[in-house]
This record gives C-alpha cells, sequence and structure tokens, in this order.
C-alpha cells in the first residue's frame, strides 16, 4: 500500500512524538523479504516504480466497472490483486536508490483516486437499487477513506504525529476485499464506514492532546 500522505518538513517537527507502528507498517516490517525479491524481480524487468503505481491505479479503476455492475467477486479479486501490487512501488524505488519526496505523493494522490473509484462504484451500484441506506453508509465510507489520509497530512504539515488508529489504509484494504470476494459488500462499507470515520476522530483527538502538550 503507499503511503496515506506525506507530511511536509517544518521547523515545528521536534514537536513530534515518536511515530506509531500501524499494521501496514508491520506487514511491510514482517515480509520485507518477501517485497523486496518481488520488487527486485520486477526492477530487473526494466519496469518503473511509477509504472507499477500507474498499474495499480488502472487496475482499480477497472475493478471499479466491475463493481458497478455488481460483479462483487471479480472485482474484488482485482482491488486484492491491486493492493498487493501498489505495495511493492516504494520497495522498488528503495532498492534502486530512487525514492523520492515527488514518489511517495504521486503514491498517496493514486491511492485516492484508486478509493475514490471504488467507493465512487458502489455508490453507484447502491442508487441504481434504490437502496438508500447503503448509499448513506457507502457515503460514509468514503469520507472515512478519505479523511484518514488528510487528516494525517495535514497533521504532519504543521509538524504533529497522526499516523494510528484502528483503520488505515491496509485495514481498510483487508475489510473491503474479503468482503467483495464473499458478495457482501454491505459489511466492509459499514465497517469501513464506521472504523474509518471514528479513526480521523482518533487522528484529530491525538493532535489536540499534542498541540496542549498532552
Amino acid at each position: 500500500m503507499g503511503a496515506e500522505g506525506a507530511g511536509m518538513e517544518t521547523k515545528e517537527t521536534v514537536r513530534m512524538p515518536p511515530q506509531t507502528l500501524t499494521l501496514s507498517d508491520a506487514m511491510r516490517i514482517r515480509f520485507k523479504g518477501v517485497l523486496d525479491a518481488v520488487a527486485g524481480f520486477l526492477n530487473r524487468l526494466g519496469l518503473m516504480p511509477n509504472t507499477v503505481t500507474l498499474a495499480a491505479l488502472l487496475g482499480n479503476f477497472f475493478a471499479a466497472v466491475l463493481l458497478a455492475y455488481g460483479r462483487f467477486l471479480e472485482g474484488g479479486i482485482l482491488v486484492l490483486i491491486m493492493g498487493a501490487l501498489d505495495s511493492i512501488d516504494g520497495s522498488m524505488a528503495r532498492l534502486r536508490g530512487e525514492r523520492s519526496d515527488f514518489g511517495a505523493f504521486a503514491d498517496s494522490v493514486s491511492d485516492r483516486y484508486s478509493e475514490l473509484a471504488i467507493f465512487g462504484a458502489l455508490l453507484l451500484y447502491y442508487v441504481q437499487r434504490g437502496d438508500n441506506l447503503m448509499v448513506v453508509a457507502t457515503f460514509l465510507a468514503t469520507a472515512g477513506s478519505v479523511l484518514v489520509p488528510y487528516v494525517r497530512a495535514k497533521a504532519e504539515a504543521v509538524g504533529f504525529n497522526a499516523k494510528g488508529g484502528l483503520m488505515g489504509r491496509f485495514e481498510r484494504y483487508l475489510v473491503l476485499a474479503p468482503s467483495l470476494i464473499l458478495s457482501a459488500p454491505w459489511l466492509g462499507i459499514v465497517l469501513i464506514a464506521v472504523l474509518g470515520n471514528l479513526t480521523a476522530l482518533q487522528r484529530v483527538y491525538s493532535v489536540r492532546r499534542q498541540a496542549r502538550g498532552g
């Protein structure tokens, strides 16, 4: 998975407490050997990290089309594959010695477009079915998915740490993809709607405590 948002370095960064280890971070550490092996293979094929980022984005767009038509199994499998692919580009750049702030920025923007496409497709599906309850739930899930990385990026831009919480990007994939594959998208959507917004509020509260010196 790509970074949720890179905060800008400022003179205030000294205020930031030690970084919280998210599930995504833990999984990257746990499977670093596997990620590096795949990333090294793709590098040897001559692929660029940005090419992999773009491929994951286009794959998610295609998955969104499938989801809009209610083809949850195929769409869910594609979302799962693209999520795995999207976790490789950063490792590729690191192994090539080409990590850059712009690469992290572009990856984060790509992640947001992917999530908006997926949730937008699900929203369209439920609008067409006239399922107003799921329309609201999908809207809330979309809001949570956007606000979680936004709060982090905004906090880091002014020198605070807002990385923790229950529902980061990796967790959202971990919840949504299986629910789609099992043709139970409502379950993943409702969980993300609740936990995603709780995570955003968690991060806001964390920043508030840091601002007050707590």
